[in-house]
């Protein structure tokens, strides 16, 4: 890489007037993406905005301010929250994200001490895309219902076409800002969709401004805290639904430092450590255990926002997640936060959902991952019918092994019963980067 077209080194701080400037933008990137994981889930957007500040800062200690990675609410954790929240509310959604960021914790360990080669054995495309499937497939319910304000109470579709013509401007706006705005604009569509479906939405009257002008400008965040607001009841049942997703975005953040690690022209693999990076992501989520907010994790639109701008500072990172912080401190935000129309959130959703099950399938291509071979086809065809059908196996009374988490098991043990392993990687391309540094890891060693 040629240092001259990198402005600010990793440890490289930037100067006062400009660091404000571009700490914004990593805020603006995050931003959307953020708040629309709580508003789906119906968990706090202050408080998920301070868990992202906190989990940040956490993982820049972690990493040893090495790496340029901001962290917010993980889009794959939405279904196993919304099911959390129906068996024991915020609180219970804190019992299943602490556990998530337990196995983070516990992978971390086992990279440090036996190496990576397990898990690339465990997450093969095969089984790591049809799962990326379900999590997109399995909201796309969610997002009509929100599309067309679907009331849970009466089992009907409130005015459903004024509400769906709301979504289809705000998926207009989001679908126009990601194809044809460039640059940074680019990277931050979802925030002009939403924008641009709140002022339609204003204007067709499904917004009640009264209460943001009620809001105070200042307020603390409704936290939940263990044994400060609630006191903690263990549930299998909600640590089933959520931790084993863990597992599968064990893939995403791989692909993310590997991205990372072309964009800065280091090798976050080796230095730091894999082991380092993911333990960062699981401290950021058990801290958001503690306060209230969704899991997190590391965000691509901050990383395209470091390959635009060359600003690679950590410092600049850290100040995104300060002003995350302050800004979960600003009841006013939080009003508009809260102010958003379902019709609005269910517009950007029908393209992100999308995105997300296209992303799986996108995963199986681009490793050619063979579904003329026909353990290939069961494995891919069993994990996407129970994922998406909602198939459940009930234990006992206080455990259940349900949906998305159900269908990641039956992949993973599939994958390992059936003969023809090698069949499953395709051609290996999604672990080919990570092959080729541990390689490099092991001749310098």
């Amino acid at each position: 890489m040629d240092d001259k077209n990198v402005k600010l080194q990793i440890k490289e701080k930037p100067k006062w007037n400009q660091w404000l400037i571009l700490s914004m933008q990593h805020l603006f990137a995050m931003f959307g993406a953020t708040i629309l994981v709580p508003v789906l889930t119906e968990l706090s957007p202050a408080v998920a905005l301070l868990s992202s500040g906190l989990g940040t800062l956490a993982y820049l200690v972690i990493t040893k301010g090495q790496i340029p990675a901001y962290l917010g609410s993980s889009f794959a954790f939405i279904s196993p929250v919304i099911a959390a929240m129906s068996l024991g509310g915020p609180e219970g959604v804190m019992i299943g994200t602490f556990a998530a960021g337990v196995v983070y914790g516990i992978t971390s360990l086992l990279i440090k001490w036996t190496g990576v080669q397990w898990l690339m054995n465990l997450l093969p495309p095969i089984v790591v895309g049809p799962v990326i499937m379900v999590i997109g497939l399995g909201l796309s319910t969610t997002a009509i219902e929100m599309a067309m304000n679907f009331n849970d109470e009466t089992g009907e579709y409130i005015q459903p076409m004024l509400h769906f013509s709301v979504a289809l401007v705000t998926l207009a706006i989001t679908i126009v800002a990601s194809v044809f705005f460039k640059g940074f604009f680019n990277l931050i569509p979802i925030l002009f969709g939403i924008t641009g479906g709140y002022i339609m939405a204003s204007f067709v009257g499904l917004i009640d401004f009264s209460e943001i002008a009620a809001a105070p400008w200042l307020r603390t965040p409704d936290m939940v805290v263990p044994f400060v607001t609630f006191s903690p009841t263990w549930s299998w049942s909600i640590i089933f639904i959520m931790a084993p997703i863990a597992i599968v975005t064990l893939a995403e953040h791989i692909g993310d430092q590997l991205v990372l690690s072309k964009v800065t022209g280091s090798h976050f693999v080796k230095k730091p450590g894999l082991h380092r990076s993911i333990m960062g992501d699981g401290v950021a989520t058990i801290i958001a255990s503690f306060v209230g907010g969704p899991p997190n994790t590391t965000y691509g639109e901050n990383i395209g926002v470091l390959a635009i701008t060359r600003v690679f500072s950590v410092f600049v990172i850290g100040g995104a997640a300060v002003m995350a912080i302050a800004f979960s401190f600003v009841g006013k935000i939080e009003a508009v936060i809260a102010s958003i129309p379902g019709a609005v959130m269910g517009g950007v959703s029908i393209l992100l959902f999308g995105i997300i099950a296209s992303s799986g399938m996108r995963m199986l291509i681009d490793n050619r991952v063979d579904l003329g071979v026909k353990r290939n086809l069961i494995i891919a065809s069993v994990i996407l019918v129970i994922g998406i059908g909602g198939a459940f196996i009930e234990i006992n009374e206080n455990l259940e092994i349900a949906g998305m988490a159900l269908a990641t098991l039956f992949g993973i043990f599939l994958n390992w019963i059936l003969p023809g392993k090698e069949h499953g990687f395709g051609n290996g391309a999604m672990f080919a980067s990570l092959d080729e540094q541990l390689k490099d890891d092991d001749e310098a060693a």
